[in-house]
């Protein structure tokens, strides 16, 4: 998995390039909530829940469907008084934060790889590109060598790709923006 960390660095990332004024506060906190719950399935751990289970790891908490209904609840109980354009705007950003975790998670280079299509199918998937050191699951683990890797891992694959979508939907922003120039008539 990538750490809970980068995840929020990507929902955060979505929700201030892809709108114009970006997302309010409470809606990019929400954001980055959805983009690091899917993590809470390692809580199975514990309960003898087995990894390449249903409920186990980059299991159905890292679907689809879980994305789709965890960003409706939250639509729902949430911005219920908003408009419908609102509303829209809000559930599909909670949507792709909440599945850029499987997809980060599926340019890992370890794990069972992620069960996007679960509860319908429990086949487990990873990208063909997988540049990012897959992170510790305890906190004390980031506190070693092998977690100073995984950290510029994530500042190279993640952090700095990231900053660049962020810059370049800022610039394209300023661009389209930008009023032409009024020329005075030349007299003469």
């Amino acid at each position: 998995m990538a750490s809970a960390i980068s995840h929020a660095v990507v929902a955060l990332t979505i929700g201030k390039t892809i709108p114009p004024a970006g997302f309010p506060a409470s809606v990019l906190v929400l954001g980055m909530l959805c983009a690091i719950i899917p993590d809470a399935d390692v809580l199975g751990f514990r309960f003898g829940i087995e990894y390449g289970a249903p409920w186990g790891h980059r299991g159905l908490t890292h679907s689809l469907f879980f994305a789709a209904l965890l960003s409706g609840i939250l639509t729902g109980l949430c911005y219920r008084l908003k408009s419908a354009v609102e509303r829209w705007a809000f559930g599909g950003y909670f949507f792709g934060c909440t599945a850029s975790h499987g997809v980060l998670d599926a340019m890992t280079n370890g794990g069972l790889g992620v069960a996007f299509f679960s509860p319908f199918d429990q086949t487990r998937y990873f990208f063909s590109f997988r540049p990012v050191l897959v992170s510790p699951i305890g906190v004390g683990e980031f506190f070693t060598s092998y977690g100073m890797q995984v950290v510029l891992s994530e500042m190279l694959w993640i952090w700095l790709p990231a900053s660049l979508f962020f810059m370049t939907g800022r610039l394209l922003l300023r661009l389209m923006n930008r009023r032409p120039v009024q020329s005075t008539p030349e007299i003469g």
